[in-house]
């Protein structure tokens, strides 16, 4: 393969075609760009990562002080993982992934942000379907079942209506935003990414569950289309009484 362009891992996965690439950006300066696709779909790119990290910003600055346990769902290129431990409040993170070959890419450094969430004693890596485990009684560490979380930020789905599989849906309904609650603290906060505009709907589903809920636009900039583009980011709090 040229300089430019490398595929750097090819896997065939229950949810389609996974590929990760390395190519330089001639029209940036020769920006090298790490992209995951899905089949034809672009899951995520290096070049925009600033909604995750608020992802991360926004959830955790919801807490205040303190000492808190966190769980990340969806680790993809990591850069909500990273973020979140940049929070010296931040005791232990768990990251759930589907996917074991995203969590191998981070273990053999494939990825830039791979050896500094490895080397970080506070990490741990989960190979696991996120929306089975907050349905679940288990929760999210089988090694505690049962074991509470002060956040649970989420980046898997592109919105709560836009799903990579169907079978996620339910976890956008009240009864699943319960079941979540359910592993959290007292105050607990629970943190979504989603790449559409605020939706009214999922916001009154928030609210059934817990005491605050908020959409925030951010936006960040596409060097690519020349122009400003914008994700948003829920962020409730609470068990509702």
């Amino acid at each position: 393969m040229s300089r430019d362009f490398e595929e750097l891992d090819y896997r065939a996965t229950p949810l389609g075609e996974l590929t990760l690439r390395r190519r330089r950006v001639a029209a940036l300066g020769g920006l090298e760009v790490f992209e995951v696709k899905l089949g034809e779909a672009f899951l995520m790119s290096s070049m925009f990562h600033e909604v995750e990290v608020a992802l991360a910003d926004l959830g955790l600055g919801a807490l205040g002080a303190g000492e808190w346990d966190v769980v990340v769902g969806g680790l993809g290129l990591g850069y909500t993982a990273v973020a979140a431990l940049a929070h010296p409040t931040v005791r232990s993170l768990v990251v759930v992934d589907a996917l074991d070959t995203v969590i191998n890419w981070h273990e053999r450094g494939l990825v830039p942000l791979g050896r500094q969430l490895t080397d970080d004693t506070r990490c741990r890596f989960i190979h696991g379907d996120f929306f089975a485990l907050s349905a679940s009684a288990t929760g999210f560490d089988s090694g505690q079942p049962g074991r509470r979380f002060h956040a649970v930020l989420l980046d898997i789905d592109h919105s709560p209506t836009n799903l990579l599989h169907p079978r996620h849906r339910a976890f956008y309904e009240p009864a699943g935003l319960r079941a979540l609650a359910g592993h959290l603290h007292e105050g607990g906060v629970f943190a979504l990414w989603s790449d559409d505009p605020p939706d009214d709907a999922f916001l009154a589903a928030l609210k059934t569950v817990f005491a605050t809920a908020q959409a925030q636009v951010v936006t960040f900039a596409n060097p690519l289309l020349d122009r400003q583009s914008a994700s948003t980011v829920y962020v409730a709090r609470g068990v509702a009484g």
